[in-house]
């Protein structure tokens, strides 16, 4: 199968600051590429080079297996790269169904805005997603983190994303909260989009992860499936792998 994302040695440098260097991954339909990093590793700018905000300077970026280089947002969304960033970008004293339209609202044959199907197609397509909301008429700052969260993703879905990029968006939610988030992740990764995860959580990212892609001052530290590595090692890895290893080794030398 044809991966909807392919990114062969991707490197991206702003003046002399090199943000990325031969990073590479793939985004299969119906699978999850968990982006793991700490600050500064070099997240932001893959994500921005996958949704058009930035163009690669090295390397090459396929969609559906086609070499594409975006010059603007809008290019990667008309290929269904739809990208929900940390901050979300809603009016938090518009209603739900509103945000959830954002400029894309049905109007009658009269062109007037048509509410009652607005509320009725969103009550739908976050019923589909699993999402039960008391009132889309309630403002959308009224919601939590993590339901506002799930609004966004079931509005990219609903819009015909073929893969979802999602910017840490677990990164200020609880532990309950989290756990939500991920379920409509798992749920729109079962029905059929690829999911490009960024977090600094391991813990989050294993439950719903297919592959796992692990950055470190914009280079790749490795890149590894499901099947190759545990949540243990993935954490390890994350924390610094052989470099702690050796600091260990340094501390019970000195120790001894």
């Amino acid at each position: 199968m044809t991966p909807l994302i392919e990114a062969e040695g991707i490197g991206k440098t702003y003046g002399s600051v090199i943000a990325l260097s031969e990073v590479s991954t793939v985004v299969n339909a119906g699978e999850v590429t968990c982006v793991l990093g700490d600050n500064g590793a070099g997240k932001s700018t893959l994500i921005k080079v996958l949704a058009g905000v930035h163009q690669h300077d090295q390397g090459t970026f396929r969609v559906e297996g086609e070499e594409i280089r975006f010059s603007s947002p809008r290019e990667a969304l008309d290929r269904g790269i739809a990208t929900v960033y940390q901050d979300l970008a809603v009016v938090p004293l518009m209603s739900v169904w509103r945000n959830f339209f954002l400029g894309s609202e049905p109007t009658t044959r009269f062109g007037f805005l048509d509410r009652r199907k607005g509320r009725e197609i969103t009550r739908k397509a976050l019923s589909d997603m699993g999402i039960d909301l008391r009132d889309v008429e309630q403002p959308v700052g009224t919601l939590s983190g993590g339901e506002r969260q799930c609004v966004a993703i079931a509005r990219a879905v609903h819009f015909g994303a073929k893969v979802l990029i999602l910017d840490e968006p677990t990164a200020a939610l609880g532990v309950k909260q989290a756990g939500v988030v991920l379920k409509y992740v798992a749920q729109a990764r079962d029905r059929g989009l690829g999911v490009v995860l960024i977090t600094h959580n391991p813990h989050h990212a294993y439950p719903v992860g297919n592959r796992f892609l692990l950055l470190k001052r914009g280079r790749a530290l490795g890149s590894y499936e499901k099947s190759e590595i545990d949540v243990a090692e993935l954490t390890r890895q994350m924390a610094g792998g052989a470099e702690l290893e050796a600091l260990e080794h340094e501390l019970r030398g000195a120790e001894a």
